[in-house]
């Protein structure tokens, strides 16, 4: 009887401990932080022409990995007015923010795809075929407040 106890609890402990490495492993593994230097600036795709151009971005912060080509995040500023931003660059259709991981707090994508919803923000793209079948997107506020991130793009739908 007690053997039996002892085999159910050993069960339960190594299935508690596999949930708990999952969790990290999805929430804090394999993230890093990334680096808007030069030539890594955060970019927009103009109307005229398909070579992404670098935009003012201030105070910019984001995260990547290398084990899925959506997880990168980006949160920053720029100087550029939705008015400029729009006259210049091609907008994006369809932009659908992704959920970071919550220690990643700049980014809320559900506040993000909430104004994007009702237009108190604009999604630009940022480069097509970031990776294949990926694209990177960027929101922007009236305020200057950004935020990018990869996203799925038809190639890789369906």
């Amino acid at each position: 009887m007690n053997g039996g106890r002892l085999a159910v609890g050993a069960m339960l402990l190594i299935a508690a401990l596999g949930g708990v490495v999952m969790w990290y492993l999805q929430v804090y593994a394999f993230y890093e932080p990334v680096t808007f230097q030069p030539g890594q600036e955060i970019r927009l795709t103009p109307i005229i022409g398909a070579t992404p151009e670098a935009i003012p971005a201030e105070n910019a912060t984001g995260i990547d990995s290398e084990s899925s080509p959506i997880r990168f995040r980006a949160c920053f500023t720029t100087t550029l007015s939705l008015a400029e931003l729009t006259e210049t660059y091609q907008t994006y259709e369809g932009a659908e923010p992704l959920i970071a991981p919550g220690w990643f707090d700049c980014f809320d994508a559900r506040a993000i795809g909430t104004a994007l919803e009702r237009g108190e923000a604009l999604a630009f793209l940022s480069e097509a075929g970031i990776r294949p079948g990926v694209n990177r997107v960027v929101a922007v506020f009236p305020d200057g407040r950004a935020y990018a991130w990869h996203q799925l793009n038809d190639s890789l739908k369906d």
